[in-house]
Parts: C-alpha cells; structure tokens; sequence
C-alpha cells in the first residue's frame, strides 16, 4: 500500500520513490582533525588585531555574526575560520585579508599599526593582556 507516508507518518503528497532515505554513513574527518599550525596563526593574528583595535571577544562576534565563544575557537584555532567571515573579520579590523596569513610579512612591514611576529608569540601566554595593561597605563 502506497499512502505517501513514512513510518505511519503522513509526509506530503509526495511519491514514496521520490522521498530520500536518510542513511548512517561515517564522516572519516569529523572528529579527527585537529588543530594544525595555519588554523593556530590565523587565530593568533585575530586575536592580536581584535586586542590592538581594544575590542572585545562579544564586540568583534557580533559584527561578524558568531558568538564569543565561537570567536574564542577561532582564535585558539581550534575551529576554522571561513573565507567569508574572515573577510568580514579584515573588514572589521581594518586589514587586508593576508594579514592572516604566513606569507603576508610584506604586508605586515607596509602596515605600520600591525604588531610584529613576536607579539604574536607573546600574545599566546594567558597573562599577556593583564601585562600589557599594567605597563600601558604607568607610562
């Protein structure tokens, strides 16, 4: 008997041969990937940005249409960032794109306002800011 349902559930008037069956199949790279350097430096760079241009984790997440605690795996680089909202996070903070990236140093070196390499490091540390600060304001 054909009645257009699926497990006594009424679907549409759609013929059952055109509905699609929804199967089980494994995704061998969900799960398993991991962070790897790229995902780690454009995080960083983010992070240096965001933190150069004095705005929050809330502030920059929400003009770039994700939470904080989204942009906090972006810039840990255990998520990755797409193309799209990294454009829109290089529109926001005022960069061009490949200021992301590892073969931007030219870029860095025209962009007076970039933090050099060895900020980026630094910026790693969980104390950077609080240090940052405390120097920033005693001068």
């Amino acid at each position: 008997m054909h009645d257009g349902s699926v497990n006594n559930r009424r679907v549409s008037n759609v013929p059952r041969k055109w509905l699609v069956r929804r199967t089980k199949v494994k995704d061998v790279h969900r799960g398993t990937r991991s962070p790897d350097r790229h995902d780690e430096e454009v995080g960083r760079r983010l992070r240096a940005r965001r933190l150069e241009q004095e705005l929050s984790q809330t502030e920059l997440g929400e003009q770039i249409g994700v939470t904080f605690q989204q942009l906090q795996k972006y810039e840990k680089g255990v998520n990755r960032i797409g193309a799209g909202r990294l454009q829109r996070a290089a529109e926001v903070l005022r960069v061009p794109i490949t200021f992301f990236f590892d073969d931007a140093a030219p870029v860095r070196k025209r962009l007076s306002e970039s933090l050099p390499p060895t900020a980026f490091e630094f910026l790693k540390t969980s104390n950077a800011m609080r240090l940052v600060k405390a120097f920033s304001t005693n001068c």
